[in-house]
C-alpha cells in the first residue's frame, strides 16, 4: 500500500490512455506491439536455451526470434503452458511452482448510468465492504459453498466509479457514469462452460453470472441509493472472461495466490526475474505483487534483471531532475506574479 501514501491517481482519460503512450516509446526505441496475435510457445534450443516465440497469425503460427524472452503471462502460464512438457517438467522448475499456488478467479460487474457524478451522488474513492472481520473464515466458508449458494452469500466486494476519477469523462460522455464492482470467485463454479466459445455460453450461464451480478448490485446501492434507477447498462465478466481476454489461467486476473508462504524469505529469494530456462525472463505480478503497481514494480525488477543494471536508481535521478524543473517553472510564475 506504500504507493497510497501520497494519495491514489487515475490516468487522465481513462486505463486506454496507458497503451496510448507506452506504444509510440516502444516502438521508436525499434520494438512494436501486437493485438490478436497470441503467443502459443516459448522456442527453446537443444542447449536449453530460450530462442524466440511462436506467434499465431490467421491459421499458421511465425516464429519471432529474440535474443530474450520475457514473459508477462505469469508463472503457471509461462512454465506449463509455453514450455514444452519436457522443459517444464525439469526439477527446478517444478520446484519453482510448488512454491506457488493459483490465484482465486475474479468475478466483475460494469455498470453505465444515465446519470452525472453530482446526480448519482458518487465520489473519486475505492471501496472494499466485508461482512465480517474474521478474514479467513469469512473467504474460507464461501469457497466451500456450492455453486448455487454463491449469489445469495457474496461476502466481500470492490466498488469504484472510474467517471468519478477522470476530470475528461464530463467532456467525452457528458451526462453518464460508470461503476466497476470486483469479487472473488472460484473457478470451479464457472467450470462447466469452459469450452463454450465467448459470447455463446448459452442462457444457463449468462443467467447464473447475472443473479450474482445482481446481488452485487443490490448491495452496492444500499450505500449509494440514487445508482439504482439510473442504470443503462450493466454486464458481467467472470474467471472465464479473464481467461479469454487476459490468459488468466482459472481466471485469475492477479495471477498467483498471495499467500503467507509466497512471501516467506525462500519463496521469494527464489521466485525472482531469471528462470532455470537461460535467456527466458518473468515479469509482471508473480515476481512481485498483484495488480498495477505490483505488476510496475515487477517490470522495473526484471529491467534490472535482463540489463545488468538498477533501473530504479535511473528513477531515482530522473525524478530528482523533474522536482527541479518543477521548482523551477513556479518560481517563473511567481516572479511574474509579483
Amino acid at each position: 500500500l506504500h504507493h497510497y501514501k501520497r494519495g491514489a491517481y487515475y490516468p487522465r482519460g481513462g486505463a486506454s490512455e496507458i497503451p496510448f503512450h507506452i506504444i509510440p516509446v516502444i516502438q521508436k526505441s525499434g520494438g512494436n506491439v501486437l493485438v490478436r496475435a497470441p503467443v502459443n510457445r516459448i522456442l527453446v534450443n537443444k542447449d536449453g536455451a530460450a530462442y524466440g516465440v511462436t506467434v499465431r497469425k490467421g491459421q499458421e503460427d511465425v516464429e519471432v526470434l529474440a535474443p530474450v524472452v520475457i514473459s508477462n503471462t505469469g508463472v503457471f502460464t509461462t512454465f506449463q503452458k509455453l514450455l514444452s512438457p519436457e522443459v517444464h517438467s525439469k526439477p527446478e522448475i517444478q520446484d519453482r511452482l510448488d512454491m506457488m499456488k493459483h490465484g482465486r478467479g475474479s468475478f466483475l460487474v460494469f455498470i453505465g448510468f444515465d446519470a452525472t457524478q453530482e446526480e448519482l451522488e458518487i465520489v473519486p474513492t475505492n471501496f472494499w465492504l466485508f461482512k465480517s472481520n474474521d478474514m479467513d473464515s469469512m473467504i474460507d466458508n464461501f469457497f466451500s459453498l456450492s455453486r448455487e449458494e454463491v449469489a445469495d452469500n457474496i461476502p466481500m466486494m470492490f466498488i469504484t466509479f472510474p467517471s468519478a476519477k477522470d476530470p475528461t469523462a464530463k467532456i467525452r460522455h457528458p451526462g453518464k457514469s460508470c461503476m466497476t464492482i470486483l469479487t472473488m470467485v472460484k473457478y470451479e463454479w464457472f467450470e462447466e462452460w469452459k469450452d463454450s466459445a465467448v459470447r455463446k455460453r448459452g442462457d444457463d450461464y449468462y443467467n447464473y453470472k447475472m443473479s450474482i451480478a445482481n446481488k452485487l448490485f443490490e448491495w452496492a446501492c444500499i450505500h449509494f441509493p440514487k445508482l439504482k434507477d439510473k442504470v443503462a447498462f450493466m454486464d458481467a465478466a467472470t474467471p472465464l472472461t479473464n481467461t479469454h481476454y487476459l490468459g488468466a489461467q482459472r481466471g485469475a486476473m492477479y495471477s498467483a495466490e498471495h499467500n503467507l508462504s509466497r512471501f516467506e524469505a525462500e519463496a521469494v529469494a527464489r521466485n525472482r526475474c531469471s528462470t532455470p530456462v537461460k535467456n527466458l525472463f518473468i515479469s509482471g505480478q508473480d515476481v512481485f505483487s498483484c495488480g498495477i503497481a505490483g505488476a510496475l514494480h515487477g517490470g522495473l525488477l526484471c529491467a534490472s534483471t535482463v540489463l545488468d543494471h538498477i533501473v530504479y536508481i535511473d528513477l531515482l535521478l530522473l525524478k530528482k531532475k523533474l522536482k527541479r524543473k518543477k521548482a523551477r517553472e513556479l518560481g517563473r510564475v511567481a516572479k511574474k506574479l509579483e
